[in-house]
């Protein structure tokens, strides 16, 4: 099951680039992130693994990082499909490096 503040970020969309960013949608994004209850399901994990943008997004992309490593089965098929972001390679490291 996903939660729904899970949900409501993958409404929103990759975070974006710190060069490109608004605002009020990094604020809203900031406030869902750190109102997701932890640790989060396997489910949530899919779902927050493709809001990784083109950068780290102020640290939000960290976040993202920590959040999806607190999920039961991580690390979990389907999560290392976007080989071509930096940020999914940084997970998959993490898991080797943590072995």
């Amino acid at each position: 099951m996903i939660q729904p503040k899970v949900q409501a970020i993958s409404l929103l969309g990759p975070l974006p680039s710190s060069m490109n960013s608004d605002a009020s949608k990094l604020s809203e994004i900031e406030k869902l992130l750190t109102e997701i209850h932890q640790p989060i399901s396997n489910d949530d994990a899919l779902v927050l693994c493709k809001q990784f943008g083109p950068d780290d997004c102020f640290g939000l992309a960290w976040t993202l990082i920590h959040l999806i490593e607190t999920a039961p089965g991580w690390p979990l098929n389907g999560c290392f499909e976007n080989s071509d972001n930096e940020w999914i390679n940084i997970l998959k490291q993490r898991c080797v490096d943590f072995q």
